[in-house]
């Protein structure tokens, strides 16, 4: 073989060491003003320390918990969409929070369609990680979800179901 400069070689037959799974941080936050209102969502996505993806997603009038549950949709999907295998998700939402981790039953009918379609993406996340942070280290994700009420515009697609 010719040395390369720069780059290290690996014999065809030689076997990684260990494989790294690709994982990532998520941020989520949803909003609606007036409750039913013009709604939005933000998301931000951390895939380890090389990536950061900022998204807002404006979904008109709807409701904050719909909002809320459309953020983790969004993130999921995209997730899921750039390669990540494992994922924790951090939301200022107890609602949502709770009922993704069982502590919370889904006594809203219009939410439980929502609340199936991010337990099935989920399932597909090895492992899927969601905790409740403070609404104050959230403010990014938040600033998203206003920016998409402010502007109508969205640099998403709208998540399946919503």
């Amino acid at each position: 073989m010719t040395p390369t400069r720069g780059k290290r070689l690996v014999e065809p037959s030689a076997k990684p060491s260990r494989v790294e799974k690709r994982t990532a941080i998520g941020w989520i936050d949803g909003a609606a003003r007036g409750n039913p209102g013009e709604g939005g969502c933000g998301v931000v996505l951390e895939i380890g320390n090389d990536l950061r993806e900022e998204h807002c997603l404006y979904l008109g009038p709807t409701t904050n918990n719909v909002a809320e549950y459309a953020a983790l949709l969004a993130l999921l999907e995209r997730a899921a969409a750039v390669g990540v295998e494992a994922i924790e998700v951090r939301s200022d939402s107890q609602l949502i929070v709770e009922q993704m981790n069982g502590g919370y039953r889904v006594k809203a009918r219009h939410l439980q369609p929502l609340w199936l379609r991010a337990r099935t993406l989920a399932a597909g996340f090895r492992p899927f990680v969601i905790t409740h942070v403070p609404r104050g280290e959230n403010r990014l994700a938040d600033a998203l979800a206003n920016r998409a009420i402010d502007t109508a515009a969205s640099t998403l697609p709208r998540p399946e179901g919503v």
